[in-house]
Parts: C-alpha cells; sequence; structure tokens
C-alpha cells in the first residue's frame, strides 16, 4: 500500500494528541470515575492509532514516527488493561467493605432470627444433657466429642507431638469445604421455606449446648474456651449468616408483603444472597485457617489465655466491621438522594 506518510501524519495527529490526552488525564487521576461514553472514545483512539502503526510499519524512512506511534500504541494498552484490573480490584474492596456488611445490617431481622433458634437449640442440648447424661451419643455424633472431656485434655496436654505436623494445609482445606458445604446447605434449606434451614441451625444449637456442658460439668471451662474461641467466633457467626441468607430466600419464596411473581422475587434478592454467601465463604475460609494452625494447639505449646484474648479481639473486629463498615458510603449516598 503506497501513501503519502506526510499528508496521512498530518490527517491523523488530531486523533494522536487526543488520544495522548486522554491517557494523561487517566494518568493523572487514575481513581476518577469513567463514563462509559469517554472509554469507548478512549478504545476508538487506541484501535486507530494501532491501525496507523500497521499502515506505517514499511516506512523505513519514518523512523521517528514509527517509534512515536508504538510508544503512544504501547502506554494505551497498558492504560487500558492496568485501568481495567483496577476497576475489578475497586469493585471487590468496595463489595467487601461497603456491600457485605451494608447487606448484613439490611437483613439483621433474619439475623437475629437465626441466632435465637440457634440459642434455642443450644439452650435444648442444655438441659437434655443435664436431664439424660445417657444422651451424649445422640447429641454428640462425633467420636471426638464422646471421649470424657478431662481424658481428652490430659491427653492433649501430655502430647510431645505434634498430631497435624505436615498436615495443617489439608487438615484446613477440609474444614473449609466441610463448613462451606454445610453453610450452603443452610442458605439452599430457605427454599423450603425456611423449614429446613431452621432444623439445621437448631440442630448445631444443640451440639454446641451440648458440648459446652459437657466441658463445663467437667470442669475444663478454660480448656474449652481456648479450643474454640479462636476459630468458634468466626465460624459461628458464618453459620448464622449462612442462616440469615437462607431465611432472607425463604421470604423472597413466601412473598410477603410482594405482589410480583416468585421468578422476579428470586431474581431481586439474588444479588443480596450472593453478597451474604460470599462473606460466609470468606469467615470459612479464615476460621479453617485458625482452626488448623492454632485452636488444636494446646498448653503448654500455646497458652489459653493467649487463644481466648486472641478469640476475643476477632469477636470484636468482626462485630465492628459488620457494624460500621460502609456507613459512611451509604450516609453519603442517602444524602445525594435526599438533595
Amino acid at each position: 500500500m503506497i501513501i503519502d506518510v506526510g499528508k496521512f501524519a498530518e490527517q491523523e495527529r488530531p486523533f494522536w494528541q487526543e488520544l495522548e490526552d486522554r491517557l494523561r488525564k487517566l494518568e493523572e487521576a487514575s481513581s476518577t470515575e469513567v463514563s462509559f461514553e469517554d472509554a469507548q472514545r478512549t478504545h476508538y483512539l487506541y484501535e486507530r492509532a494501532s491501525a496507523d502503526l500497521a499502515k506505517i510499519q514499511t516506512f523505513s524512512a519514518e523512523p521517528e514516527l514509527r517509534r512515536y506511534l508504538d510508544a503512544l500504541v504501547a502506554r494505551a494498552y497498558g492504560e487500558l488493561h492496568s485501568g481495567a484490573r483496577r476497576d475489578r480490584s475497586r469493585s471487590l474492596l468496595a463489595w467487601f467493605f461497603g456491600t457485605w456488611p451494608r447487606t448484613f445490617r439490611q437483613h439483621g431481622g433474619a439475623f437475629a432470627m437465626a441466632l435465637g433458634v440457634t440459642l434455642v437449640g443450644a439452650a435444648f442440648g442444655w438441659f437434655a444433657l443435664e436431664l439424660d447424661p445417657e444422651a451424649r451419643e445422640i447429641l454428640m455424633p462425633f467420636d471426638q466429642l464422646l471421649v470424657d472431656p478431662s481424658q481428652r485434655v490430659a491427653h492433649e496436654e501430655r502430647a510431645t507431638q505434634d498430631p497435624l505436623r505436615g498436615m495443617q494445609a489439608t487438615f484446613s482445606a477440609h474444614l473449609m469445604q466441610n463448613n462451606i458445604r454445610v453453610s450452603l446447605l443452610a442458605l439452599a434449606l430457605g427454599i423450603t421455606c425456611g423449614l429446613g434451614t431452621i432444623v439445621l441451625l437448631f440442630y448445631n444449637g444443640v451440639i454446641l449446648g451440648a458440648v459446652a456442658l459437657d466441658y463445663v460439668r467437667a470442669g475444663e471451662t478454660r480448656f474449652l474456651m481456648g479450643w474454640l474461641l479462636p476459630h468458634g467466633v468466626v465460624e459461628i457467626p458464618a453459620m448464622l449468616m449462612a442462616g440469615q441468607a437462607g431465611l432472607v430466600l425463604a421470604a423472597a419464596v413466601l412473598g410477603r408483603g410482594s405482589r410480583g411473581r416468585l421468578s422476579g422475587r428470586l431474581r431481586e434478592g439474588s444479588r443480596d444472597l450472593f453478597s451474604l454467601a460470599g462473606g460466609v465463604a470468606i469467615l470459612l475460609v479464615w476460621a479453617g485457617i485458625v482452626e488448623a494452625f492454632l485452636s488444636q494447639y494446646h498448653e503448654p505449646v500455646l497458652p489459653y489465655s493467649l487463644k481466648i484474648a486472641f478469640g476475643l479481639m476477632e469477636l470484636c473486629a468482626l462485630v465492628g466491621f459488620l457494624s460500621f463498615s460502609g456507613r459512611g458510603a451509604q450516609k453519603s449516598a442517602a444524602r445525594k438522594g435526599s438533595e
């Protein structure tokens, strides 16, 4: 293809200059939002500059022009693609620090109900074991929990070898997988109008109450707190949040206060369900790591007071995060809406 390079450059230079100006603005103010029209125009200019570079590649007499366009196209490519990555990163951070805690607070009633059902189950497990000590095998269907608490504590504290040596990552992954599966089940059972979710929450509460009484009655309260608090203060709220999501799903199925069709109600609530489920997954990943690398180590390896303090700090951080994170953006949006 034969072209007049001088005329070609004169004709295309305004577009190159516009692309330069747009790239400069993106580089100087990378945190500002870019409208769809601006992004579309920038992409068009990038494609046009790329086509121009291809046209003059064979003109050895214009090395400076080729170098200029080559640098401009590379700069535009880098900015456009790094901008997309920044947008995704900002979206993820905005969800974590804003959308998730706001969604949790928006459905606070469902969380309170999940908590209430679990506490009722815990009370039932506690008093059932108090009235009938022989019911341990029914109330605590895990072999590890059927061992006499004092014997288990003595065995754990006398252990000279690390029972999880070299297996922490595998054990942690197993815990994450199992806990996430149970939590997703609690969410999915919301489709039963919430009955399945309530039964599962109640059952988990029964196990928790029975285990608590078993160790307290044996005089091993300190061991119990040091064992459960580090991961439990995250794992239990995660399970309650899964129950919260299940009850939100149940409300959509029942359609209280809404005359829309079921498909529309489910579609409308899907964003909140996915947000809560994502938060549950993050909490359970953290709980799995803590349980494998901290909770399973007892005195004299790790002092119970240290583990209890760590668990209480986790609990305070989680309560503070879910209670206050994202409120600034929420108030700002409310002010803009009222103007």
